[in-house]
């Protein structure tokens, strides 16, 4: 006969949580780092309660934000290349649809979270309950249904016994290399408290390993064979390299044929910097060294890549009509795209084939030698545009340089929307695989304080560094009071150019009039004067305006033995980006206007249409 325990559905919820687990390195540790919760009326009796009775287990962290808390979730597995992860909770309402954002970003970037908001009573008879919002002509319909579109699998629990296949698949899909991304049980607040006898089997112990898929025999073959007949060859390096841990895999390929290596945003870092065949970034903020290279590239090796906008320069960057492109990816949907040949396999056992089957073969000598000059070429340009200068205004180059002198190639340095990407990705110099951060993906303002929080829970014992906009910093900055009382230290540094600077650019670019971007632009009857380093300290924050670049320098090199969070914030040039590198974007230009600025930016639009390829 089965033995069974008696519990109620969230007991058996964070009992099964605190018992899955994972093998790093040869050493079993929990699965999951952690839940995240803010309790509400929809989950403080039942899941809250559950959670208590497994707190040494499972820990449970509050936070100030529905959003950020997944954001910090998201980013702990992020830094963790996908193989631990975090829950996040919260009450029904409000709180779980502050989520959905978060959520979002985790299905475009294909990462692994867990979300559990609390619902509606799945009996329905004291409805409408407090925060529920009511469907005229649908019974069933909850606010937890936004999560639908933005979750791998997303399951409403009615009935106690229920959790269980749902927490079985959810495992499925958090730990899938082709599937990973959210999952969403969403937890009636009634079925929560309701009891069941579950089997004790349920409960048992379970080691959760990364799934390995090689590549099929000809698939293989035929990006073999596709491989020794280029003249041109290049690698998208994309973040599937890191979540697979591959870098090793992709350093020995590339060397061993000469093969040069662009990395998308997700992929930057998957080698170092000073690798000689790495040419840094790719696409629409990407290095002049790579993108001469993409544009006669007569074959594209892409790993790990989704083949976004910003990569391909919207499709108009690889110029040779007669090139090929390999998706080495393990999902399908990314591994075709655009017409290329699949080789759908895991990043480093894919890799790791492909090395063994050109054993001995080598990209033409010219090539590989002209992209190495293209690099020196690039170096020289970032060097200029990152130089210390004393303007009252620099750049956001010159402060990317300044972080750069100050705290090494060491650090983990993580940011998101706005303008920091562009620059980052050409020129920050990343080193060890996974030490460049970014979440671009989604390009999610407000993501960089809570992200930066879930790294360092993640990587204890590395310097995490967060840059930062004045815009992103407004919208999410209340995980600065989380890591002071938890103790996890971040160096902050803010920059300020009173607006939204990024967007300000593009709209200039597309002809349009400076509105609604820069606070000055917008309407005000008195202009926000913002004292962000007395707000930081206000949330616990050692906190410091620096009046230059070499005040900037010399304040990073005392952060670094600060105790606590840190922010240091400077004054920027919102005008101002690197002309170096890059390629065109697609933004849509009205057809028609009244304004000339507009008209003539219309007519370079439709002029740059007709270069794009296929």
């Amino acid at each position: 006969m089965t033995k069974t325990i008696r519990l109620t559905m969230a007991q058996a919820l964070t009992r099964f949580l605190s018992r899955q687990m994972t093998e790093i390195d040869g050493k079993r540790m929990p699965i999951f780092g952690g839940v995240w919760a803010i309790f509400g009326h929809g989950n403080v009796a039942g899941i809250g309660e559950a959670l208590y009775q497994v707190r040494e287990e499972l820990p449970t962290f509050r936070a100030h934000n529905e959003q950020a808390m997944a954001h910090a979730a998201i980013a702990y597995a992020k830094a963790n290349f996908r193989r631990r992860f975090m829950a996040a909770t919260s009450s029904i309402g409000p709180g779980a649809l502050n989520m959905v954002t978060a959520a979002a970003l985790a299905h475009v970037n294909r990462l692994p979270v867990l979300f559990l908001p609390g619902d509606v009573f799945a009996n329905r008879l004291p409805d409408p309950v407090l925060q529920q919002a009511e469907d005229f002509s649908d019974g069933t319909a909850t606010v937890n249904d936004c999560f639908r579109p933005v979750s791998r699998y997303f399951d409403r629990i009615t009935r106690p016994e229920q959790i269980m296949p749902a927490l079985n698949r959810a495992m499925q899909v958090l730990t899938d290399p082709a599937e990973c991304g959210p999952v969403t049980l969403s937890l009636c607040q009634d079925v929560q408290a309701e009891a069941y006898e579950y089997p004790e089997s349920f409960f048992a112990e379970r080691v959760w390993h990364q799934r390995r898929p090689r590549p099929d025999r000809g698939e293989l073959a035929a990006a073999v064979a596709a491989l020794k007949g280029a003249k041109k060859p290049l690698v998208i390096a994309g973040g599937g390299v890191l979540y697979s841990q591959a870098s090793g895999e992709l350093a020995k390929l590339v060397q061993g044929a000469g093969i040069p290596v662009c990395e998308t945003q997700g992929g930057k870092s998957s080698l170092p910097d000073d690798h000689p065949l790495n040419m840094a970034a790719v696409g629409v903020t990407g290095t002049s060294a790579a993108n001469r290279l993409a544009e006669e590239a007569d074959l594209v090796l892409a790993v790990g890549t989704r083949l976004q906008d910003f990569t391909t320069g919207s499709w108009a960057l690889f110029k040779n009509s007669g090139k090929t492109i390999i998706g080495l990816n393990a999902q399908v949907f990314d591994a075709g795209k655009h017409w290329a040949l699949p080789m759908v396999a895991d990043a480093a056992e894919g890799l790791a084939e492909l090395g063994a089957a050109l054993k001995g073969w080598k990209a033409p000598a010219a090539w590989t030698d002209n992209a190495m000059k293209g690099k020196t070429a690039w170096q020289a340009d970032a060097g200029k545009v990152t130089a210390s200068i004393n303007a009252a205004y620099p750049s956001d180059a010159q402060v990317i340089g300044a972080v750069q002198r100050a705290m090494g190639s060491g650090v983990i340095l993580l940011h998101a929307a706005g303008g920091l990407p562009g620059e980052l990705h050409k020129l920050w110099q990343a080193g060890a695989p996974g030490s460049y951060h970014a979440e671009y993906g989604f390009s999610t303002m407000g993501y960089e304080i809570a992200g930066g929080l879930g790294v360092k829970m993640a990587k204890p014992d590395e310097e995490v560094v967060v840059m930062i906009g004045d815009g992103s910093y407004l919208m999410l900055n209340s995980e600065i009071a989380t890591s002071v009382m938890l103790g996890l230290k971040l160096t902050i540094v803010l920059l300020d150019n009173r607006g939204y600077g990024c967007i300000n650019r593009l709209q200039m670019a597309t002809g349009g009039a400076n509105f609604n971007n820069l606070l000055k632009d917008a309407r005000h009857e008195v202009m926000p004067d913002i004292d962000f380093a007395a707000h930081a300290a206000s949330l616990g924050a050692i906190a410091e305006k620096v009046p230059s670049i070499a005040g900037l320098e010399t304040a990073l090199a005392k952060a670094k033995d600060n105790s606590r969070t840190t922010v240091l914030v400077i004054d920027t040039d919102p005008l101002v980006s690197t002309d170096a590198g890059g390629h065109w974007w697609d933004v849509a230009v009205p057809e028609v206007s009244v304004r000339p600025q507009v008209n003539a930016a219309r007519k370079k639009y439709e002029e740059a249409l007709g270069d794009r390829q296929g």
